[in-house]
């Protein structure tokens, strides 16, 4: 049965109060006020790039640097209200206030060369509190913060390194080492992407049981079904501000309505859609998420294939794929009607197919490097003389080219990309790519982050591309992306394609619908 502790308990554990964060010229979060009581669960939603880790990461000390107020109740009696706000300023004055953390990415929070026993007490021994001299001591320790989780671990298993822990028993080993300091207050982002449902469940059994002890619990999850099951309170943000805050019953339609900007009415944003030319690439029995069916699709030229899916939808899986970047996993592909395995993005640039991919930040741009060495890249071999000396002056023009082409904002072409806006930085990475005159570009959300002037920038340069004669697949979990941009939509559900229609036809409430949809089996799609 779900918690009315909260209805009991007016005065939250936590209170923000328009708290804001910049990133540059970048604001990211706006103004949030937003409440944490004991004894409650509450959901925090968001498509990719909404504010969900900015957010976490004001709360967790990760990024001390917002604007606002947060305010903590530092004892089981006290309450956030009346309480002064104190700057959260490091993770370990988060840990002091009662707010543990779990992220999500699971190798922050492990530390190789130490034993998984030294792993769950490592707090006492970062913090500088007692240091369990003994391994006895020590693993004595570890059995009982794994017991809170119903764990039985081995002698083995707690003197192995922890780098050696697969991706769910890491999780696990976090959780445990989270609940050890009976926090007050505890953040869990995406805590069951990597477990299986059985650990799932008795992850979801303790929670139960913590809400009845009076923690307060943020729990970030894109699966419907499991805030469904835990949650008492929904939070959505959208584009760094609070879009919905609502109780039980859920209203999962203006749930996801938030999420996405849908508004009830139908809107058809490309009204006279381009025509479908040859089929450029047809991949068969694509598997893009454990336990899903195989799917089948084909992208054709002299048209934009919008790919829409939220989070775990295996849409990056399947842009990875076309690009080989990931192993096809006995995938088949063609690309113009011949045979097509790429073992590496090299093997996939030589046949003229290129990846934007979706962090721009980890897997697009070299700390440093200018814009005119960013665009020169790619092609390489034709801005190098015959010695394989590069030559700066040809770099530098082809750096113009994309300045100009996608209206770069930037000094001039020697300007670091560290110093360009979000916006600005997209532009050239996908600026780089494009010029090169690909086959198939591949486009994983490439308005992530970039104000509504590079979206439609960038958008342009898609369908310019794509009236070539090349084909061109962008992939977004925002409904308005894909609209704008879109000739054809495919709606990805848990790695099985919900809908497959041209975009004249397909409105907003369709859209709705299909990513609701969790049932029916894979199409296959010509």
């Amino acid at each position: 049965m779900l918690s009315n502790v909260a209805e009991a308990n007016d005065h939250p554990v936590v209170r923000l109060s328009d708290v804001g964060v910049r990133f540059g010229s970048n604001r990211v979060l706006e103004d949030i006020s937003l409440d944490l009581h004991r004894g409650s669960i509450t959901a925090l939603l968001g498509t990719n790039g909404a504010g969900k880790s900015t957010l976490i990461g004001a709360l967790s000390g990760a990024n001390p640097h917002y604007t606002g107020d947060i305010a903590v109740g530092t004892s089981a009696e006290g309450t956030a209200a009346g309480i002064a706000a104190e700057r959260i300023s490091s993770p370990a004055h988060a840990r002091r206030a009662g707010i543990e953390t779990v992220h999500q990415r699971i190798s922050d929070g492990i530390v190789s060369g130490l034993s998984v026993a030294d792993n769950l007490v490592l707090t006492d021994l970062s913090t500088g509190g007692h240091r369990l001299a003994r391994r006895r001591e020590t693993e004595k320790a570890a059995r009982s913060a794994l017991a809170r989780l119903s764990l039985d671990w081995s002698d083995e298993v707690l003197r192995a390194d922890a780098a050696r822990l697969g991706t769910s028993d890491a999780q696990l080993l976090i959780l445990a080492r989270a609940l050890r300091q009976s926090p007050s207050v505890l953040i869990l982002d995406e805590p069951t992407s990597a477990l299986t449902a059985a650990e799932a469940d008795r992850l979801f059994d303790v929670l139960r049981t913590l809400r009845e002890e009076g923690l307060a619990i943020l729990f970030v999850s894109h699966r419907f079904g499991e805030i469904e099951r835990l949650a008492d309170r929904i939070v959505v943000l959208r584009d760094g501000s609070l879009a919905l805050d609502a109780p039980r019953p859920f209203d999962w339609q203006a749930a996801l309505a938030a999420m996405l900007g849908v508004p009830a009415e139908l809107q058809q944003h490309i009204e006279n859609p381009l025509p479908q030319g040859i089929a450029v690439l047809h991949i068969d029995g694509a598997q893009l998420v454990a336990g899903a069916s195989p799917i089948s699709l084909t992208v054709h030229a002299g048209q934009v294939t919008g790919i829409l899916g939220l989070l775990g939808a295996g849409k990056s899986e399947l842009a990875e794929t076309i690009a080989g970047v990931r192993p096809a996993n006995g995938a088949s592909m063609t690309l113009d009607a011949e045979h097509f395995a790429p073992k590496t993005p090299g093997h996939a640039i030589a046949k003229g197919v290129v990846l934007v991919p979706e962090d721009r930040q980890r897997d697009g741009i070299q700390p440093g490097w200018s814009i005119a060495r960013t665009v020169g890249l790619p092609v390489l071999e034709s801005v190098a003389n015959r010695l394989g000396v590069v030559r700066t002056s040809r770099e530098r023009e082809l750096g113009s080219e994309v300045i100009d082409g996608f209206g770069v904002i930037a000094t001039s072409v020697d300007t670091s990309l560290d110093d360009l806006s979000g916006g600005n930085q997209q532009k050239v990475i996908v600026g780089r790519w494009l010029r090169t005159s690909p086959r198939l570009a591949v486009l994983d959300e490439p308005f992530r982050g970039v104000d509504i002037g590079a979206r439609r920038t960038i958008g342009e340069a898609a369908r310019r591309q794509a009236e070539t004669g090349a084909g061109v697949v962008v992939l977004s979990s925002d409904v308005d992306e894909i609209l704008d941009v879109a000739d054809r939509i495919i709606v990805l559900v848990a790695g099985r394609i919900a809908l497959d229609t041209p975009a004249g036809v397909l409105s907003r409430a369709d859209i709705v619908n299909a990513l609701l949809d969790d049932s029916g089996h894979s199409k296959e799609t010509a």
